[in-house]
């Protein structure tokens, strides 16, 4: 078992990644003292985890669990309104953990529940999926979607611990595990050349599900992401690097439906395209851009946009991207394997020549 740690002094905590980690009461016991625990779930995840994780807590107050829609789409403030729901038909008070069990969506929602109950109540994040493993269950990023925007509404909220079962990928579909390395892939791009040469390498072992292999990527995406929370917990400055085709990729989220596109499909095109914006603006060589999309290939990822969304319907959406600052839109560009940085004088002229389709 893997142990990392999240330093952010009184709000710091532990992440924990190995096989059957949903079988070690240890890692929740001491978040769970004289506290009522709410498991909150989706309708896919619950007949494949829920049991397990319930007999776990069951010294501890389990009250009945929520069980939302499965979904990007479903991740709005009504499905929200579910969880605050059963907390407050259940009588729980400030003295209760919330449980995050599944992927992005779930951890997200569940995590901005927690910070919006009472003015804050403690929470958990136990992810099923990849994306979430090595990306969103860390860093205390929580939130719900808005039909004009994708976490738009949310806030800065950090979990007690996270635990990561690596087991628990054996029952993901192959799509939603090539999601999940669309975020991989990306801390090799803005960080870490050397991990990004090991993808390039362990492409194989990956896809098989090599136990020694999944366990190092997710650890070093964990290292990756403790180290740039600590530097700058709210995005200030560098925690916006973990951004990188995210500008575009939420655009193609929002512009498709969320779901129809998943999040690590529109960021493996979304990154591709910033790569060739960093091209044109030379940056980096076409050498690079052509061993990202490589690589994104090689898990079965987009590379391109989608064919019926032209340079209109991206801007209308990357107008409205979080980095905006004083009406300038800012992106996370790689300037090489290994090393990125965010860019305010990004021309919409060259942005209509990268996204073509005018």
């Amino acid at each position: 078992m893997e142990r990392i740690q999240v330093e952010l002094g009184v709000r710091s905590y532990p992440i924990y990644i190995g096989p059957n980690l949903l079988e070690k009461l240890e890692l929740f016991e001491p978040y769970l003292q004289n506290k009522n625990v709410l498991i909150v779930t989706n309708d896919t995840v619950a007949p494949l985890y829920l049991n397990k994780l319930q007999a776990l807590l069951s010294p501890f107050k389990c009250a009945a669990p929520v069980i939302l829609p499965d979904g990007e789409q479903y991740k709005t403030q009504t499905q929200m309104d579910n969880i605050f729901s059963s907390l407050l038909s259940q009588n729980l008070g400030r003295d209760t953990v919330l449980v995050a069990l599944g992927g992005g969506v779930i951890g997200d929602m569940t995590g901005f529940a927690a910070a919006c109950y009472q003015r804050g109540i403690d929470f958990i994040q136990v992810p099923t999926t990849l994306l979430s493993q090595v990306d969103s269950s860390v860093g205390g990023k929580t939130a719900v979607n808005h039909q004009l925007g994708k976490n738009m509404i949310g806030a800065f909220y950090q979990p007690k611990v996270v635990v990561i079962d690596t087991r628990c990928l054996s029952t993901l579909p192959a799509r939603e595990f090539a999601a999940g390395m669309a975020e991989v892939i990306k801390y090799g791009i803005i960080w870490d050349k050397d991990f990004f040469t090991w993808l390039e390498d362990n492409v194989e072992s990956l896809k098989s599900l090599d136990e020694d292999a999944l366990k190092y990527a997710i650890a070093r995406c964990c290292e990756i992401k403790a180290e740039v929370v600590t530097q700058d917990e709210t995005e200030q400055g560098v925690r916006a690097l973990l951004n990188l085709g995210h500008t575009f990729g939420h655009a193609i989220e929002a512009e498709m439906g969320y779901g129809n596109w998943l999040h690590g499909e529109a960021v493996a095109a979304g990154t591709v395209l910033a790569a060739k914006t960093s091209c044109k603006m030379a940056l980096i060589d076409e050498s690079i851009v052509c061993r990202i999309e490589a690589i994104f290939n090689a898990f079965d990822l987009p590379t391109e946009a989608p064919d019926t969304m032209n340079f209109e319907q991206f801007m209308k959406h990357m107008r409205r991207d979080k980095k905006v600052l004083q009406g300038k839109l800012r992106l996370v560009l790689p300037e090489a394997l290994g090393q990125a940085g965010i860019f305010s004088e990004v021309s919409e002229s060259l942005l209509e020549e990268v996204i073509g389709r005018a």
